[in-house]
């Protein structure tokens, strides 16, 4: 077998053990559970969980690595983080994450959205809707 064709097996088996995986500045991180049980106390372990395990099937995250990620941290500096190279989010991620939102909180990114967003402020529109939904049907 010739050493072009062992490359492109070994090109091919890395890709695959990748796919899923957070990016490199966050998969070093133990679980983040804390942080945001602190930002949100009000907000039940199953809410973060959900929330984050939305955030992460619609960047195509492994549902295990859901923890690593902060409040704080930058909806497109996770972007970034995986396409370094595109610096403008025209990306299916995206994209998903929006639908997904609407689809099971009735929030529209598009209406909220800040090049800043985090996380937690996102996160944080998520319990608002959730509050406003629970008192106009109280």
């Amino acid at each position: 077998m010739s050493i072009v064709a062992i490359l492109v097996l070994l090109a091919v088996a890395w890709s695959a053990l990748a796919i899923g995986q957070i990016p490199n500045p966050f998969r070093a991180r133990t679980s983040q559970a804390r942080l945001w049980r602190r930002a949100f106390p009000s907000a039940s372990k199953r809410q973060i969980g959900e929330f984050l395990a939305l955030f992460a099937d619609a960047f195509s995250f492994r549902a295990t690595e859901t923890q690593k990620f902060r409040p704080d941290d930058q909806l497109l500096g996770v972007y970034r983080a995986m396409n370094p190279a595109k610096w403008i989010p025209e990306s299916k991620e995206v994209e998903r994450l929006a639908k997904e939102l609407r689809n099971r909180y009735d929030v529209a990114l598009a209406d909220i959205w800040d090049e800043r967003m985090t996380l937690g402020a996102l996160f944080a529109h998520v319990q608002q809707k959730k509050r406003s939904d629970h008192q106009r049907t109280a």
